[in-house]
């Protein structure tokens, strides 16, 4: 169950560990839970989210700025985060990926923010890890049984992790993954996930403004037939630019209007070569 809720780390060489935040955010310690709502512990991170964009006002910042706030910032502890090389390293990963700035609502600042403050920032899993299920949806082995927690609490050992053990040492981040997912729309900032700036998406786009504009082109309205009926007709017509000084003998001139569209069209297809 603590796995399905996204509250157990399994990365770690000191064996499985209940993820603080997660499990106080999960669906197990809601007090009220109904079809429509539930009524859970309150997130404390995300006052730090809010202090962050408070400070930078902006969707995306450059590393050093959000560093400079989070340095400032204070923990359920009363004492500034530790933010080490390899944290200052994450982040500075995270912004390569963006184009030099760190989106705010993504999931990898999210993860770096658990790191920042792993008491009170959930770890974000990706999209279909987790589920946010109450014990009667996951069913009767949401519960451990007395002989499980006996032999549970038999095997713990803390001596087995020295008291002089760093977090490096600890792999304390053990769990980072690099999978990003984009939280709020940032495509109008050109912010984008990684697998999302290949030129893919853009030759589709491009292909269905080709597709659009040769129907509208294509588009041919018969006025003559509108005494037979009161819904209107249309027609399917194929236009060939003319030739340099005239259309040719026999061949009649196209309208101002067919003209602009067949430059549109060759111009679109210039730039898309």
């Amino acid at each position: 169950y603590l796995r399905e809720l996204g509250a157990l780390d399994e990365t770690s060489w000191r064996g499985k560990q209940v993820i603080i935040p997660n499990y106080l955010q999960a669906a197990s310690n809601c007090i009220v839970s109904a079809d429509h709502y539930r009524v859970c512990c309150m997130n404390d991170c995300e006052m730090f989210l809010e202090e962050i964009e408070t400070h930078i006002a902006e969707p995306a910042a450059r590393p050093e700025t959000i560093l400079s706030v989070v340095r400032n910032m204070t923990s359920a502890e009363d004492a500034p985060p530790q933010l080490d090389a390899s944290l200052t390293a994450q982040l500075q990963q995270i912004a390569e990926a963006h184009g030099g700035e760190v989106p705010l609502h993504s999931r990898l600042f999210a993860q770096w923010l658990h790191y920042v403050f792993p008491r009170e920032c959930p770890f974000p899993h990706k999209s279909g890890v987790a589920a946010s299920s109450t014990p009667m949806e996951f069913g009767e082995r949401y519960v451990a049984s007395s002989e499980e927690m006996l032999r549970y609490a038999s095997e713990a050992n803390a001596t087995d992790v020295p008291a002089g053990m760093g977090k490096e040492e600890l792999q304390w981040m053990s769990q980072w993954s690099p999978e990003e997912e984009l939280i709020t729309d940032h495509v109008s900032q050109g912010l984008r996930a990684p697998w999302e700036r290949s030129g893919v998406a853009t030759t589709g786009a491009v292909l269905l403004l080709l597709a659009a504009l040769a129907g509208a082109v294509g588009f041919n309205r018969r006025p003559g037939k509108a005494q037979d009926s009161l819904l209107p007709s249309y027609g399917k017509s194929h236009f060939v630019e003319p030739p340099p000084g005239g259309t040719g003998a026999g061949v009649p001139d196209p309208s101002p209007t067919q003209r602009s569209g067949t430059r549109l069209l060759h111009d679109i297809a210039a730039t898309v070569r």
